[in-house]
């Protein structure tokens, strides 16, 4: 299950980045959960070439983030924004809580 979260906001993120037919095949298998053998004979090609189509998918949706990082900053950040909902869910905050807050949102600011 954790690979399909990630293939899908690997794809969330830079699947503009793929062409056309790659986003159709891409959707097909990930999204759609056909198999290989449905998805060739939608698209009339063979099982292989679906396969090898898939793998060079992943492979560039892979090199995009080790690239970019959007990925790994996205889940950096949502871990902060959790970390100050749970801080302000404490009650009425002290001053550190404010102080942490405002760490919290400016670290932020910074990564994007």
């Amino acid at each position: 299950m954790d690979k399909m979260i990630e293939h899908g906001l690997l794809y969330d993120f830079y699947g503009e980045l793929l062409t056309d037919h790659q986003k159709e095949l891409y959707e097909k298998a990930v999204f759609e959960d056909l198999s290989l053998g449905e998805i060739a004979s939608d698209e009339g090609i063979s099982r292989q070439g679906v396969h090898d189509l898939l793998k060079r998918c992943n492979k560039a949706l892979e090199d995009y983030e080790e690239k970019l990082g959007l990925v790994k900053r996205f889940y950096k950040i949502k871990e902060k924004v959790g970390k100050i909902h749970k801080l302000a869910d404490e009650g009425s905050p002290s001053d550190d809580t404010l102080n942490m807050i405002r760490k919290l949102a400016d670290e932020i600011v910074e990564e994007l």
